[in-house]
C-alpha cells in the first residue's frame, strides 16, 4: 500500500527521501495492529483475522542510494487458529529517483513500506504540506488491486507521537472494484474500494512515525451463479514504539 503517483497540485508523497540522516544507517521500530473482517450480506460474520507484532525499519544510504529494509514478527489470529509469522518488505530509492522494489514477503500487508503513506517525504513535500489550507485531489491505484482511485488530501494539525513532534495528513479515496483480491484469488468481485487514512511525519527527518489505514469493499461476487453481497474490511495501524507500547498521537494546542 504505498503511494506510487503524484498529487494533483504542486507536491508529490514519495517513497523515499535521498539524504534526510546524518548517518549512513538508521532504525525505528514500530508497533503493527491490523484486523480484517469478511461479511456478506446479512451482516453474517464469514471470517475475522486479528495482527499484532512489531517491526523494524533500517534505512542505509551507501553511493547516493537509499534502503529501505522493513520486517515484522507477528501473531495472525484467524480461523485457523493463533499462527507466529514473519514479514519482509525491501525497497530502494535510486540517485535517479527511480525506486526500486526488491525482495518482498508481506501477504498481510503489514510492513510500513506497504501501505498507502509514503515512508518518508521529501523536504520540498514536507514545506508545501505546512501550507496546505483545504482538501487537494488526487489519484493513485489501489493498493490490492491497481484499479484507480479518486480522492483528496488534508492536512491535519499537528501532534506529537512518541515525544516526537510530527505534522498530519490524511486522505479518503473510491473507486470501482472488479477482479480477484490477492488472499481472495478464486473470488471475482464487481463493486466499489474505499481507502481512508491518517500519517504522521517528524519533523526531525520527515520518517513516518504514525499511520491509520482502512480499506473497505462492497460489492457482489462476480458469477453468473451467484450475486451474493459482501463486505470487506481491511484495518492497519503502525506507529513508533516507545518503552515497548504503542505511540498515540497527542494533538499539540494551536499558538493563540
Amino acid at each position: 500500500m504505498m503511494f506510487r503517483r503524484a498529487l494533483a497540485g504542486t507536491f508529490a508523497l514519495v517513497t523515499a527521501v535521498a539524504v534526510v540522516a546524518a548517518t549512513a544507517r538508521a532504525d525505528q521500530e514500530y508497533v503493527v495492529n491490523g484486523h480484517d473482517t469478511f461479511r456478506t450480506a446479512n451482516g453474517e460474520m464469514r471470517s475475522e483475522t486479528v495482527y499484532r507484532g512489531v517491526q523494524r525499519l533500517t534505512i542505509t544510504r551507501s553511493h547516493g542510494s537509499t534502503t529501505y529494509d522493513a520486517r515484522v514478527e507477528y501473531d495472525r489470529d484467524g480461523d485457523g487458529g493463533r499462527q507466529h509469522q514473519r514479514a519482509s518488505f525491501t525497497a530502494t530509492l535510486l540517485p535517479s529517483g527511480q525506486q526500486q522494489d526488491g525482495v518482498t514477503n508481506d501477504p498481510d500487508y503489514l510492513t510500513v513500506l506497504n501501505q498507502p503513506f509514503a515512508v518518508q517525504l521529501d523536504a520540498p513535500t514536507m514545506r508545501d504540506l505546512a501550507h496546505v489550507k483545504r482538501p487537494v485531489p488526487f489519484d493513485f491505484p489501489s493498493p490490492m488491486t491497481g484499479a484507480t482511485l479518486h480522492g483528496t488530501l488534508r492536512r491535519l494539525p499537528d501532534a506529537t507521537v512518541a515525544g516526537t513532534r510530527a505534522m498530519g495528513v490524511a486522505f479518503e479515496a473510491k473507486g470501482p472494484l472488479h477482479g480477484a483480491l490477492p488472499d481472495r484469488p478464486r473470488v471475482q468481485l464487481a463493486g466499489s474500494i474505499t481507502m481512508k487514512g491518517t500519517a504522521y511525519y517528524a519533523y526531525a527527518n520527515a520518517l513516518l512515525v504514525a499511520l491509520n489505514a482502512t480499506l473497505g469493499i462492497d460489492g457482489t461476487v462476480d458469477d453468473a451463479a451467484s450475486k451474493a453481497p459482501i463486505s470487506i474490511v481491511y484495518a492497519r495501524s503502525i506507529r513508533t514504539s516507545s518503552d515497548q507500547q504503542a505511540a498515540r498521537p497527542a494533538p499539540i494546542p494551536r499558538r493563540t
